[in-house]
């Protein structure tokens, strides 16, 4: 909706009072900010300044008693009586345990010369002992029969410090009498600026010549206040109450007075002379000094900022919430008039829909009629193919049981071979008329039919993961039948058998017969390397460890080429002459140690032939269940 030129008018002076509205509310908001801070910061300034004055005051008052204690002691007076006849030894150590005692730096004795006789530095090589101090302000006043006060900067020691000093009398009843030496206390102010520093304040203890004594901060003591005059300079040289030192400039400028808070104070040069100060003072008239305070302006700085940024951003609140009102104001006037338009727009709409229904209506039928027979399509095509689909999982299934069927041969040649033998021994026997010979051989027959009965029931399983529950099984009675099956052959060809195998018996969590069907297998294999070999030896190996038995048949054959290492576990892979096996052997007792949660590896034995090792979980012991057949006849063909 196009806007008046009234009210074009008004949004332009809007535009033009919002700015100068927010200016005068930050500065305003300000200037309060700065009262209050300047008046916080000005309390807590005096505060500390009384604190620290009053610290300083204590800390020098409680040692101005200690001169005129010493100088009453008798000690002191008869030494001081004849100094030249005496030892000032045992003065020296007295004036050093009091020194220790009230914790001040120095306590000298001083004739009416101001000679120094007995210090309490006696054994430092800066000591006071044969220094002249008549020059001192203190020794003067003592000496003049008043005690007597200084501070200033140490000729031997180069030390600031404040000394108290008091008259020694030898004679003090004559109305005449005059003293006869000096007893002085010197305490250092280092302790006292050591505490200064850790405030958030600059403190300057300031003489009568202006000359900054103590301070917080290193660099400002013994500077002037303001550049000094030759004539000023050379007074000071002369009382040399600050010995040698050159009195710089400290480089402070006043920068005028602070609404009735204190002066503000900057500097011209030094590590303070990026930063404005409130300075107060506080006179201290028992010593001739002032102390003042130097507070950092920078938190009322701090405060006039966040005060207009406050005030900054309540003001665009307000603003921006009279906006929204006035916003609102006028979106639910034009929403009012939109809607009105939209109704009138959708009465028209209305009725071109209802004919637009009509007419998809014709065309939604005719499309559901289509959708209809391509459905019915897809299903007899999902139909056909999930007949496919089972038809080739049944081609997998015979064409599993195709490799098993032809690996049965190789798995009971072994045992058949054994029948026929025993058979023919039977026959031989039993025409001799030996019929406890011929019962023998017959229940070995008998035997292993049935084991060739359990073989090809495992051989079935191949394709699956056997269903039985493992047992406990011996893996040196696994070892002793798998070798009775091979006995002739191993008689017949001169086989070495070399066991290393524990004391105590051995036993892994596996299937009974399908571990026996596994150790045959590898025994059978070796066997048959080992054909061509002129001294074959078979090693058969049990390392129990924690949690695994390992399981070794080893031979001295020609044994395995390192190309054919990686292959040898695949169905129908083999090395032997064409009809001398279908290479399914490997293969099936590979599946069968998987199915039993073990391992079947292969690899060079250390001295020659091939070397097998399974991998099986120990078990603890027997647990009744599958005991494995260990008992063997006398009587073999």
């Amino acid at each position: 909706m196009p806007t008046s030129p009234r009210g074009r008018g008004v949004r332009r002076l809007l535009w033009v009072l919002a700015p100068l509205g927010l200016v005068l509310a930050m500065w305003q908001a300000a200037q309060l900010a700065r009262d209050q801070a300047l008046t916080q910061l000005r309390q807590d300034a005096e505060n500390e300044l009384r604190l620290s004055a009053e610290g300083l005051v204590g800390h020098l008052s409680r040692h101005d008693y200690l001169p005129e204690l010493l100088a009453s002691r008798e000690m002191v007076k008869r030494f001081l009586a004849a100094p030249d006849t005496q030892d000032a030894m045992p003065l020296n150590r007295l004036l050093d345990r009091f020194r220790a005692t009230v914790g001040v730096s120095d306590i000298y004795l001083l004739d009416r010369h101001g000679d120094t006789l007995a210090s309490s530095n006696w054994h430092r090589p800066a000591t006071f002992i044969g220094q002249n101090y008549a020059f001192r302000r203190y020794f003067q006043e003592a000496i003049a029969g008043r005690p007597g006060r200084f501070y200033g900067l140490g000729v031997q020691s180069r030390e600031r410090g404040y000394y108290f000093s008091a008259p020694v009398w030898l004679e003090e009843t004559a109305p005449d009498a005059t003293a006869d030496g000096v007893m002085v206390v010197k305490v250092l102010l280092d302790t006292v600026e050591a505490g200064w520093a850790e405030q958030d304040a600059e403190l300057l203890v300031i003489d009568g010549d202006d000359i900054i004594f103590m301070a917080s901060r290193p660099e400002l003591r013994l500077q002037a206040l303001r550049p000094l005059s030759g004539a000023e300079r050379e007074a000071l040289l002369a009382t040399r109450r600050y010995a040698d030192e050159a009195l710089d400039a400290s480089g402070i400028a006043y920068l005028g007075d602070l609404e009735e808070q204190g002066q503000g104070i900057g500097f011209r040069h030094g590590p303070l002379a990026d930063t404005e100060y409130l300075g107060l003072s506080r006179p201290m008239p028992d010593f001739g000094w002032r102390m003042q305070i130097l507070t950092s302006l920078a938190p009322v700085t701090r405060a006039q900022w966040l005060a207009a940024l406050l005030a900054g951003g309540l003001y665009g609140v307000v603003v921006l919430a009279g906006g929204i009102g006035w916003q609102r104001r006028r979106l639910r006037r034009e929403r009012e008039q939109f809607a009105e338009r939209e109704r009138r727009t959708l009465a028209r709409a209305r009725d071109e829909l209802e004919r637009n229904v009509q007419r998809r209506t014709r065309d939604l039928v005719e499309t559901n009629r289509r959708l209809s027979g391509e459905i019915e399509e897809r299903r007899l095509a999902e139909e056909r193919l999930r007949q496919t689909r089972d038809e080739l999982v049944q081609a997998a299934k015979l064409a599993v049981l195709g490799q098993l069927a032809a690996g049965i041969n190789h798995e009971l040649n072994q045992p058949l071979a054994a029948i026929r033998a025993y058979a023919e021994n039977a026959s031989a026997f039993l025409a001799r008329g030996r019929l406890e010979a011929t019962r023998d051989n017959l229940a070995q027959i008998v035997e292993l039919t049935e084991r060739m009965a359990e073989i090809s029931a495992q051989l079935r399983q191949f394709s699956r993961k056997s269903g039985d529950r493992p047992t406990a099984v011996s893996v040196s009675a696994c070892f002793d039948y798998a070798l009775r099956l091979f006995q002739s052959r191993l008689r017949e060809g001169g086989v070495a058998i070399e066991r290393d195998w524990p004391a105590e018996e051995a036993w892994v969590r596996a299937d009974l017969v399908r571990l026996e069907q596994v150790l045959v297998n590898l025994i059978g294999n070796a066997l048959q390397a080992m054909s061509q070999t002129p001294e074959p030896r078979l090693a058969l190996t049990i390392e129990p460890g924690e949690a695994t038995v390992r399981l070794r048949v080893s031979d001295n054959g020609p044994g395995i080429a390192d190309e054919h290492l990686g292959r040898i576990f695949e169905p129908f892979f083999t090395t032997k002459a064409p009809g001398s096996g279908l290479g399914l052997g490997l293969s099936i007792s590979a599946r069968i140690i998987d199915d039993l949660d073990g391992e079947l590896s292969a690899d060079r034995a250390p001295g020659g032939g091939a070397r097998f090792t399974i991998t099986l979980p120990r078990a603890a012991g027997p647990d009744g269940a599958g005991e494995p057949r260990t008992t063997e006849h006398d009587t073999h063909a």
